[in-house]
């Protein structure tokens, strides 16, 4: 999979069309919590689909309805690869410690990260 890395308008955007199954830039202005031009959005979906390639657009009577192509899992995966190898020199350890101390984790996190842990060591 190529990288994908989406800027915070893209992934606001994206997360009204994950959220929905397929949009109208209409639906997505409609959707978002913080306004938005039409126009902003529309252009927004035109890079998703044109440049990005993670949505696909089809014309519905007068409008184009915009489905994903690639999932909410696929992004987070990338970017979060992206992010550990720029900030972290590749080394997943490095960026899970960060996390870790960073006191930005509950107890929750902490024991879905290690039953995820354990999950790997019975696999491995």
């Amino acid at each position: 999979m190529p990288k994908l890395h989406l800027t915070k308008c893209e992934l606001e955007v994206m997360d009204v069309v994950w959220q929905k199954g397929r949009a109208t830039v209409q639906d997505v202005v409609d959707s978002l919590e913080r306004p938005l031009a039409y126009t902003t959005v529309m252009t927004t979906l035109k890079i998703l689909d044109e440049q990005r390639a993670v949505v696909r657009r089809r014309k519905e009577g007068r409008a184009y309805v915009y489905e994903p192509v690639v999932s909410r899992e696929e992004i987070s995966s990338s970017m979060a690869a992206d992010l550990t190898q720029r900030l972290f020199g590749g080394s997943v350890k490095s960026f899970v410690l960060s996390l870790v101390e960073s006191d930005s984790m509950s107890q929750s996190d902490i024991e879905e990260l290690k039953q995820a842990i354990e999950s790997l060591e019975k696999e491995a």
